[in-house]
């Protein structure tokens, strides 16, 4: 089994951010923790961050990512504006499983929006790092289904 693990525009500054919404552990951490408890599932993850929209269409939309079975994603703000991920990841056919770190209907400009709501097979926000383990959790438990 193999999942992308999808971040969003500024998580590669993790562990700069306040730490009170996105937790103390960088990216990095955060993908080692991440391939660890994949291998402890047997699965394979492949990991990509870009803070601009059109690079991770691109990703979505190469050869070896349309071979995964599913995505772990954190669009970050992206999940109130980006109406072209949201069609890439509909696109792709894969399940998607949405997380972010802090509480996003809670905090930020709009909380109304979420482009991924009905596209998504479910979602975990509001555990720092944590959401990312548990996403990872939900998406492997779905797919072995």
């Amino acid at each position: 089994m193999k999942i992308l693990i999808i971040h969003g525009p500024n998580l590669n500054m993790l562990g700069k951010r306040d730490p009170s919404k996105y937790g103390k552990f960088t990216l990095d951490e955060i993908n080692k923790q991440l391939d660890k408890l994949g291998k402890s599932m047997n699965v394979s993850l492949k990991f990509f961050q870009s803070n601009h929209e059109g690079a991770i269409i691109d990703f979505l939309q190469k050869t070896s990512s349309q071979k995964a079975d599913g995505v772990l994603i954190n669009p970050a703000a992206l999940v109130r504006y980006g109406y072209s991920l949201r069609q890439a990841l509909i696109d792709l056919g894969k399940p998607v499983v949405e997380i972010h770190m802090s509480d996003v209907d809670k905090t930020g400009v709009n909380k109304t929006v979420n482009v991924l709501e009905d596209i998504r097979i479910d979602q975990v926000v509001g555990l720092k790092e944590k959401s990312y383990y548990e996403g990872l959790k939900k998406l492997i438990n779905y797919l072995r289904k």
